[in-house]
């Protein structure tokens, strides 16, 4: 099957490393527009710089901290100029993991403000666009977390919980302009920033408690999110799809 975003402008935030980078890297070889986002400017800076020396090249990078009101109000604005969007995918997210006790107000904020907050203000620009060329795909990035939760999870949990919420009565809103409105919730992926927060026995525990016995590789949530992006999907909207092996299942 192949999914062709020959033509179209894709939105993926948070896509400069782990299932951002990957999501966005199969937008591009499936020849989708691309715009970009994430938080080191300097890095920010250098991909521009490689993308500008190939000619050819479909991708904008824009150095974005959603914890910061101004940076995110400069980048909506943004948003609202652009005459197509066809693809938002909104993959940007943070964590702090502490018992509810110790939970800091700080944290609870910035998660908000990228988890929730973000995707909201982002939606609410990209419909506006969307509904007049009443054609538009918007993925939200869960977790298995918003299904199920654990110890130290309160504020992450309440985020994405929050998200599926979001997308649901969106999803309701936009159905009759031919928008459809999904949640992916990835389980366990085996990326760069799982090898680096995770020991060699924590990641060992949780695959014994995962059905497949493995971790996901990110291409395995990018084919899903590519789907239900594209004009494949003509009838699924203000659903959650799960990727995770059947964890949230035992």
């Amino acid at each position: 099957m192949n999914i062709n975003f020959k033509g179209q402008v894709v939105l993926v935030t948070g896509a400069t490393r782990g299932i951002g980078k990957r999501i966005a890297d199969d937008f591009y070889a499936s020849g989708a527009k691309l715009i970009l986002t994430g938080t080191h400017k300097t890095q920010i800076e250098s991909l521009n710089r490689s993308a500008k020396r190939n000619r050819k090249s479909r991708k904008t990078y824009h150095c974005v901290d959603f914890t910061d009101a101004a940076s995110t109000r400069d980048f909506i604005r943004g948003l609202g100029k652009l005459k197509k969007i066809d693809v938002c995918v909104n993959n940007a997210g943070i964590n702090a993991i502490d018992y509810i006790h110790e939970a800091r107000v700080e944290d609870w904020n910035d998660i908000m403000a990228v988890n929730l907050k973000a995707p909201f203000l982002i939606t609410r620009e990209i419909s506006k666009i969307m509904k007049k060329n009443r054609y538009g795909r918007i993925i939200n990035i869960a977790s298995v977390y918003g299904t199920k939760s654990r110890e130290k999870r309160s504020v992450y949990s309440a985020s994405k919980f929050g998200i599926k919420g979001l997308t649901v009565s969106v999803s309701n809103e936009l159905a009759r302009y031919n928008v459809l409105v999904n949640t992916v919730s990835p389980g366990f992926v085996l990326t760069e920033l799982t090898r680096r927060i995770l020991s060699k026995r924590e990641i060992r525990e949780l695959i014994s408690r995962i059905p497949e016995k493995r971790f996901a590789a990110p291409e395995e949530i990018s084919r899903v999110i590519l789907f239900l992006s594209s004009p494949l999907n003509t009838y699924l909207t203000g659903q959650d799809i799960v990727v995770d092996g059947g964890y949230v299942n035992v």
